[in-house]
C-alpha cells in the first residue's frame, strides 16, 4: 500500500481516499521469526527486533500518507461491543451538540491501527444508508458515535481538496429540537435533509468514473494527465468483495463508485438535488388537488377511464419530477402523490366496479370452485351460458387415480399423506384448469374433471388427451420433488371417454355439486381402472380418439367392459404428430401389423408378430398380454362371429 500510495503522489494526485479498512496491523516477518525463536538465541532476537520496524509494512504505508492529502476509510457499527481501531478527531463545528440533532447514531466502530490513524491527514466513514427497499438513493454525511460528528469518506476528501479549515453542521430549529439544514465547507452550504442526508447525484451507470487496474499504478503505466490534481477512490469493483450496491441506475453499482458520486455531488454543489421547505407545501396543495378532481371525475367513470385518468396523472408527475430533478435539481417527493391516486383510483374503482357488476360477482362466486379461471373470464363476459340447469351434452370426462395408493398410505401418517397429495394435486389442478377443464371432484387420491361445460369448447376431447399426457409429465418431473421428501414415488392412471352426459347443479338442500352423469363417465372411470391391467399411463375410448386428429394413438385393445355388452376400442396416446420420432413410427407400424393379424384371426402370424414387439420393447405389458392371449386363441380360437374384443370380469 505504501508503494501504491507513493506512486499516486508521484503522478501529481491532489486527494486520495481509500474505501478500505486497515483495522488489523500488517504481519512483521521480523517479529514473526521472533516469536517462533522464543528465548533462544538471544543475539539474533535482539538484531531482528531492532530490524523490525525497518520492515514493518504499517510504519512504511504511514510514512506515506502525509505525501498527498490521504483519507482513510472506516466502519461505524450499531453493536456496542465492536471497538475496533482508533477513531480520528471530530471535525466538525456546531453551535448545537451533535446529541441534539437527529443525524444516524452508532455504537460501534471498525477503525484503522494507531500507527495509520496518527499519520493520516483525515479519516471518513464509509458506512452506505439503503432505503427500505434495499436501495441507495441518499448517503449520510455524518454520523454520531460517542456524542460526537464523524464525517463520510466523500466528505472528508471534499474539506482536503477544498483546503476548508472546517466542517460546519448548519441546525435550524425544529419542534422542540433542532434539525439539520446543511453542512458548511469552508465558505460553501451543502444543504441536506433533516437528517445530515443528500440525495446521491449519480452521473450514470457503473464505470461512469474512469477506472485504473491497481496494477498499472503500481508499475508505473498510467496515464499522468488522468491523476494532475485528481481525487483517487482506492476500493474494489470485484463481485467477490461484496462491496456491491443496488442503486436507481443500476444494480451490482461498485460501493467505491457510490463514493465518487457524492464527492462530486460535495465538490461541485450545484449537481446536488435539494428539497427546499416549500416543497413540503407544494406537495400538500398537490395532494387536495389530487384527492378533489380523481373524487369528481373517477366515480362517473368506466374502469377503463378511471385506468385512463390515474396512468395520466402518475405518468405527468413522473415526468414533472424528473424534470425538475434534471433542470432545477429539485428532489420532489413522489411516494404520497403516486400513493394517493394508486389509492383513490382502487377504492373509487372498486367501489364502482361491485356496484355495476354484481351479477358477474354473483356468477363468479357459483362457479369459481368448479372451473378453470380462463372459463370464469369468458362466463363473466358472456353470463347467459353460466347456467346451473341440468342439460344433455357431449362431453370428455377425465378419471386420475395415484396407482397402489392404500399401501402408501398406510406408510404415511396423517399430516405427511395431506402434504403429499397436497403436493400431487395442486399441480394436477394446474394442468387441468390450463386445458379448459372443469374440476368435479376429488375423492381420496382420484382427481375427476370435465371438458365442454360449463362453456362450450370445440375441441374439447384433444384438449382433455393433452391434458392427460401433460400430467403424466407433470408426475415423473415431482418424482424428485418427493424423493426429497422422503416421499414414496408412485404412478398415476387415467381413464378418458367422449359421449352424451347429463350435466349441471346437482344434489340436495343441504348439500350441492356441479357435476355429470351418465353411462360416457362411468365408461371413462372403468378405463381408468385398465390402465394398470394394460401397463400404460393413460387408455382413451374410440369416441375420443376420432377427436383427435392432432395426436397419434396405439391402438390397445377391443374391450367390453363389466356390465356392458358392447365392444369398445381403447388406445394409448404415444405422442403429437409434430413431435413423433422414427423409431416411434416404426414400432406403432410393427404394432398395427400385429394388431390386425390378431383381429383377423390370423394367430400363426400374430404371434411371431408380437414376439418380435416383446423383444423390441421388452418393458411393454400389453405385447405380453395380447402375445399369451393369441397363444390362448390357438388352443381355444373364438369362432367365426367372434367381433375381435376381449371381456373383462372385473372393473
Amino acid at each position: 500500500m505504501g508503494q501504491l500510495q507513493s506512486q499516486l503522489a508521484k503522478a501529481g494526485v491532489a486527494v486520495v481516499a481509500y474505501d478500505v479498512l486497515f483495522s488489523e496491523p500488517e504481519l512483521n516477518p521480523a517479529m514473526q521469526v521472533v516469536s517462533h525463536l522464543g528465548d533462544r538465541k538471544a543475539n539474533i532476537v535482539n538484531t531482528l527486533e531492532a530490524l523490525a520496524p525497518d520492515i514493518d509494512a504499517d510504519i512504511a504505508f504511514s510514512k506515506t500518507l502525509n505525501a498527498t492529502d490521504t483519507v482513510l476509510g472506516m466502519l461505524f457499527e450499531h453493536q456496542e461491543d465492536i471497538l475496533v481501531g482508533n477513531l480520528p478527531e471530530p471535525i466538525f463545528a456546531s453551535e448545537i451538540q451533535p446529541t441534539e440533532l437527529p443525524i444516524p447514531d452508532f455504537a460501534g466502530h471498525v477503525a484503522n491501527v494507531k500507527v495509520l490513524q496518527l499519520n493520516s491527514p483525515g479519516t471518513g466513514f464509509i458506512n452506505s444508508a439503503p432505503d427500505g427497499d434495499g436501495f441507495v438513493r441518499y448517503s449520510m454525511l455524518m454520523i454520531k458515535h460517542n456524542n460526537n460528528a464523524y464525517p463520510a469518506l466523500a466528505l472528508e476528501a471534499a474539506r482536503l481538496y477544498t483546503l476548508a479549515d472546517e466542517v460546519k453542521i448548519v441546525a435550524k430549529p425544529f419542534g422542540d429540537g433542532h434539525s439539520v439544514q446543511g453542512i458548511k465547507l469552508g465558505t460553501t452550504l451543502i444543504p441536506t435533509d433533516d437528517y445530515g442526508r443528500v440525495a446521491i447525484p449519480f452521473r450514470g451507470p457503473a464505470f461512469s468514473f474512469p477506472y485504473v487496474s491497481a496494477i498499472d499504478v503500481l508499475k508505473g503505466e498510467i496515464d499522468a494527465n488522468l491523476f494532475d490534481q485528481a481525487i483517487v477512490f482506492v476500493g474494489t469493483s470485484a463481485v467477490g468483495h461484496a462491496d456491491l450496491r443496488t442503486t436507481p441506475v443500476g444494480v451490482q453499482y461498485p460501493g467505491v463508485e457510490v463514493h465518487a458520486n457524492v464527492l462530486e455531488g460535495l465538490v461541485f454543489p450545484e449537481l446536488l438535488p435539494s428539497r427546499p421547505d416549500w416543497i413540503d407545501g407544494a406537495v400538500v396543495l398537490l395532494l387536495l388537488l389530487i384527492g378533489i378532481i380523481t373524487s369528481i371525475v373517477l366515480p362517473i367513470l368506466g374502469v377503463f377511464g378511471m385506468t385512463l385518468v390515474a396512468l395520466f396523472i402518475t405518468g405527468a408527475f413522473i415526468f414533472f419530477s424528473f424534470y425538475a430533478w434534471i433542470v432545477w435539481r429539485l428532489d420532489f417527493p413522489q411516494v404520497a402523490v403516486l400513493g394517493l391516486t394508486i389509492t383513490q383510483t382502487t377504492v373509487l374503482g372498486s367501489l364502482g366496479f361491485v356496484k355495476e357488476h354484481k351479477e358477474r360477482v354473483q356468477i363468479k362466486s357459483i362457479f369459481d370452485q368448479y372451473v378453470p379461471p380462463a372459463h370464469i373470464a369468458s362466463m363473466l363476459e358472456q353470463p347467459d351460458q353460466a347456467s346451473m340447469e341440468g342439460e344433455k351434452r357431449v362431453m370428455t370426462v377425465l378419471f386420475a387415480d395415484i396407482r397402489e395408493f392404500t399401501s402408501i398410505s398406510e406408510s404415511l401418517d396423517a399430516g405427511r399423506l395431506k402434504a403429499y397429495l397436497n403436493q400431487y394435486f395442486s399441480p394436477i389442478t394446474r394442468i387441468i384448469f390450463e386445458y379448459q377443464g372443469t374440476i368435479d371432484k376429488y375423492v381420496g387420491d382420484m382427481v375427476m374433471a370435465f371438458w365442454n361445460a360449463p362453456l362450450l369448447v370445440d375441441d374439447h376431447p384433444e384438449l382433455a388427451v393433452k391434458c392427460a399426457m401433460q400430467m403424466q409429465v407433470q408426475v415423473d418431473a415431482l418424482q424428485a420433488q418427493m424423493k426429497e421428501q422422503d416421499f414414496p414415488p408412485f404412478a398415476i392412471g387415467i381413464g378418458l371417454n367422449t359421449g352424451d352426459m347429463n350435466v349441471g347443479d346437482m344434489g340436495s338442500e343441504y348439500r350441492r355439486a356441479y357435476t355429470v352423469l351418465g353411462d360416457a363417465v362411468n365408461l371413462g372411470s372403468r378405463l381408468e381402472g385398465l390402465t394398470k391391467f394394460y401397463g400404460v399411463g393413460i387408455l382413451i375410448s374410440e369416441m375420443t380418439f376420432e377427436h383427435c386428429p392432432n395426436i397419434i394413438f396405439r391402438p390397445i385393445d377391443k374391450v367390453k367392459v363389466k356390465g356392458k355388452n358392447e365392444a369398445v376400442t381403447i388406445y394409448e396416446p404415444i405422442a403429437f404428430k409434430s413431435e413423433v420420432s422414427d423409431e416411434q413410427l416404426e414400432e406403432l407400424e410393427a404394432h398395427n401389423i400385429a394388431w390386425q393379424l390378431y383381429l383377423s384371426q390370423c394367430w400363426q402370424e400374430a404371434l411371431p408378430a408380437f414376439t418380435k414387439l416383446i423383444e423390441l420393447q421388452p418393458q411393454r405389458k400389453v405385447y405380453r398380454l395380447l402375445c399369451e392371449r393369441v397363444r390362448e386363441m390357438q388352443l381355444h380360437p373364438p369362432g367365426e362371429n367372434w367381433d375381435g374384443s376381449y371381456t373383462h370380469k372385473s372393473k
